[in-house]
């Protein structure tokens, strides 16, 4: 068990520290995606996928890196790398395997983003309180112009009895949340932003810290809906980790009360799901988080100058952007990980339950799928997929596919589109009586 620990702990640290601290040399410049169509089609022609150009550099990345490029790094020079003594669970798939990553191998792989940094020094005895940024949940009341306070409105009341749940993506912070809670608030609507710190989510347990966080959520939330007859929810979830939370709350909506889940109006599901424990995806979307802005997950599709589209025939007016041979060790890596753990039989088995109850058991309310081709993390053919399935049991289902914009980036690139989405959508499952009324 040892030697297998040594084994996989070594390539993901040393893989880790070249591709989260190198040059950004290795990267193609970030240029803003092409606009998107004003016309939404729920199935647009897919992108190349990521495992295109995996398959096409998995062969040569590593005889692509010499010694002379690694001496250019300047951060070789500063790194202080931890090797820990682990010992990883491989081996063992016993009933009792309950943990996901129980090692601190993913831990050190987060960790080692930071290697980077210079270490500062304590200059006092007493503990900093955590900052409020880093909070569990956070409610966001509506502003105060937005309502009516006379109570003759009957589209202010509506908003006003219904609560958006943000749900966050893998590494997303309160503050990365915010700009979609203000969006709600301003018009009327309660939010709660609602995100896992990092470190729970690598050391993952099945039945642990990170359920009963969300059974904290799911508590909170049958409280409010108890208090006054009207009160509803919509769900706004990022990622596949947003859609997977909302499919444990689902789950504990079930058991706890199966009238609540009549009281979800609608769910939004922005660049997501993949509706299988594919090590592909998950290894792109801890790569994304781990590397953030450096990632190729970051860039959606570029633009081709006119004098480059003119020199183009038989293909798209787009450039698409390609990873570092550092993002690609990382992502194989990772890929290599997650095949292993994810195929744990408690893992496997809890993951299985929760996507059974998101194909299978979901609410009757309307879905909206916000995708887009140029996603490196989500495939938009597995988004359309679902799609089909769920419209195929009968499921009331919107989509739109933004063609060129990065993963769970589709807000701020294309600001007007995005807003227009949320506004039809909550305006036919949510105010319907001010659609009447107008």
């Amino acid at each position: 068990m040892a030697s297998l620990s040594g084994i996989l702990q070594r390539p993901v640290v040393a893989a880790s520290a070249v591709a989260i601290a190198s040059v950004s040399a290795d990267f193609h410049d970030k240029l803003r995606p092409s606009s998107s169509s004003e016309t939404c089609n729920s199935l647009e022609q897919s992108n190349p996928s990521l495992s295109e150009s995996l398959q096409e550099t998995s062969s040569s990345w590593v005889s692509r890196i010499s010694v002379s490029k690694l001496t250019d790094l300047s951060f070789v020079t500063r790194i202080r790398m931890p090797m820990p003594n682990v010992s990883m669970p491989f081996p063992y798939t016993g009933p009792n395997c309950c943990s996901m990553v129980s090692s601190p191998v993913l831990l050190n792989l987060y960790q080692s983003a930071e290697l980077a940094k210079t270490a500062k020094p304590v200059s006092s005895s007493y503990t900093i309180p955590p900052l409020t940024s880093d909070v569990l949940y956070r409610w966001h009341l509506p502003e105060p112009d937005t309502i009516d306070v006379s109570g003759v409105s009957d589209c202010s009341s509506a908003k006003s009895r219904t609560v958006v749940v943000l749900l966050g993506w893998l590494g997303a912070k309160q503050k990365h949340l915010k700009r979609y809670a203000e969006w709600y608030t301003s018009r009327g609507f309660h939010a709660i932003t609602f995100t896992f710190p990092m470190n729970e989510i690598l050391s993952y347990q099945v039945g642990g810290k990170v359920e009963q966080d969300i059974e904290l959520l799911v508590n909170h939330l049958a409280e409010w809906l108890e208090e006054e007859h009207g009160k509803n929810l919509v769900f706004h979830t990022f990622s596949n980790t947003g859609w997977l939370t909302y499919g444990v709350i689902l789950e504990k909506f079930q058991k706890k009360d199966i009238t609540l889940t009549g009281r979800i109006k609608g769910c939004i599901v922005d660049s997501a799901p993949v509706a299988a424990p594919d090590p592909q995806v998950w290894a792109s979307g801890f790569s994304a988080a781990f590397l953030k802005k450096h990632s190729v997950a970051t860039k959606g599709f570029t633009s081709l100058s006119e004098t480059d589209a003119e020199t183009t025939v038989g293909t798209r007016n787009a450039v698409e952007a390609k990873p570092a041979i550092t993002e690609l060790a990382l992502l194989l890596v990772l890929e290599k990980f997650f095949g292993v753990v994810l195929n744990y039989p408690s893992v496997n088995r809890r993951l299985s339950d929760v996507l059974s109850v998101l194909t299978l058991q979901q609410p009757s309310c309307p879905q909206l799928y916000i995708y887009s081709s140029a996603d490196k993390v989500i495939p938009s053919g597995s988004v359309e997929s679902f799609i089909e399935k769920q419209r195929r049991s009968g499921r009331e289902v919107r989509a739109c596919n933004f063609i060129s914009t990065p993963h769970v980036d589709h807000f701020r690139n294309e600001p007007k589109l995005y807003s227009s989405q949320l506004t039809n959508f909550l305006e036919d499952c949510v105010l319907t009586c001010c659609k009447h009324s107008s």
